[in-house]
């Protein structure tokens, strides 16, 4: 992963790399580390740990960050596909919110027949037309 190469510089170059360290002994025996020099304590080199992994756990690694990246991925077309569909669903709100708008305002209203010709709309059609597409507003569009 990257994460490690990023801590070993910052390891490398923090103060606690480059800072001497002390260990000395109390009265009562027991062992201490200090930064600061005391009487009778002895400065000890500390030396960064590096820690090598061998190919099975590099391996582990790189699988783990595949499924990660995967479910990322995943998760991206979720939420596109999920977008889309709010998207579209807006857009059909709109057009059913405009027809029954337009129904609403009143004037005649016609279909064509098999002939061509001009069937109009009894008021009772026109009602029925707004009650469907208020009934499909609530249910869509809340």
């Amino acid at each position: 992963m990257r994460v490690v190469p990023i801590m070993f510089v910052a390891l490398l170059s923090s103060p606690l790399v480059t800072a001497e360290i002390y260990r000395w002994v109390d009265p009562q025996g027991n062992v201490h580390f200090d930064a600061r020099s005391r009487p009778g304590a002895e400065q000890i080199e500390v030396r960064p740990q590096i820690v090598e992994r061998d190919e099975a756990t590099r391996e582990r690694e790189a699988r783990t960050e595949r499924f990660f990246e995967a479910r990322r991925q995943e998760q991206q077309e979720a939420d596109q596909a999920a977008s889309e569909r709010h998207a579209q669903r807006d857009q059909e709100c709109r057009q059913l919110q405009e027809e029954l708008s337009r129904l609403s305002r009143g004037g005649r209203y016609f279909r064509a027949d098999a002939k061509g010709e001009r069937v109009y709309y009894s008021d009772e059609e026109i009602g029925a037309a707004r009650r469907q597409l208020a009934s499909r507003i609530s249910q869509n569009c809340s």
